[in-house]
């Protein structure tokens, strides 16, 4: 599972790295040492009419076209989608045929269970210290209520590496650069790309122990990077 992460590049940072061009001045994003679920985070993806990639503020947490409320999905259940299902189950199908999007993170965030009352959280990046993608699915519900839109998403989990699975037995998929084109494809294709869902490599990657304190959703400054 993964429950939180962290994005400390600012937005000129994210547009080199996704190579997204000039975004515009009144595009504000701060950065977030402790990225919540239900909470609006940038998401890069396709554009439907040029195919050119585009970052839009969506909230972590898939709320799929045909929920009849938004209550439904409220919680921390479709935060995360397992690789092993996006295929088929409900949810995530027809996300995953045609609306795959790129989830910009520095780092993300597991707890080790040390004893019954004491978890120890550990934060993974990437060894080279740049800013990197989860792959993740995107959808849009329209509120029957008033008719809004909210477009939301989620991030696919997979087996964990030998560098996370000593704390959690899942990982977020990490993708590679040279893969992103063809996961934010809106074209259907016979061979849909299950196998860019796979364990990223663990020599690639680094861990730290994070400050206890990113526990609690209220504390999101730099400290959380730490031990404390």
């Amino acid at each position: 599972m993964c429950g939180r992460y962290y994005r400390r590049s600012d937005k000129q940072r994210i547009a080199e790295a996704f190579h997204l061009g000039q975004l515009p001045d009144d595009f504000v994003l701060p950065p977030d040492y402790n990225v919540a679920p239900t909470t609006f985070q940038p998401v890069v993806r396709a554009s439907r009419h040029t195919g050119d990639r585009e970052v839009e503020l969506m909230r972590w947490g898939l709320v799929p076209f045909f929920a009849k409320s938004l209550s439904d999905f409220k919680g921390f259940s479709t935060i995360n989608a397992r690789a092993e299902n996006i295929a088929t189950t409900a949810t995530y199908r027809e996300p995953f045929k045609k609306r795959r999007c790129l989830v910009p993170a520095d780092g993300f965030y597991e707890w080790k269970k040390l004893d019954a009352k004491t978890k120890q959280p550990y934060r993974y990046a990437l060894r080279n210290g740049e800013p990197f993608a989860f792959a993740g699915l995107w959808d849009a519900w329209k509120d029957p209520a008033n008719g809004q839109w909210l477009q939301s998403y989620c991030i696919i989990t997979t087996d964990a590496n030998e560098l996370t699975a000593p704390v959690h037995n899942r990982m977020p998929v990490i993708l590679h650069p040279h893969d992103y084109d063809r996961w934010l494809s809106r074209n259907e294709t016979p061979q849909p790309p299950l196998d860019l869902l796979r364990p990223y490599e663990a020599d690639l990657m680094e861990s730290h122990l994070a400050n206890k304190l990113v526990g609690d959703v209220r504390n999101n400054t730099a400290e959380m990077l730490n031990n404390a």
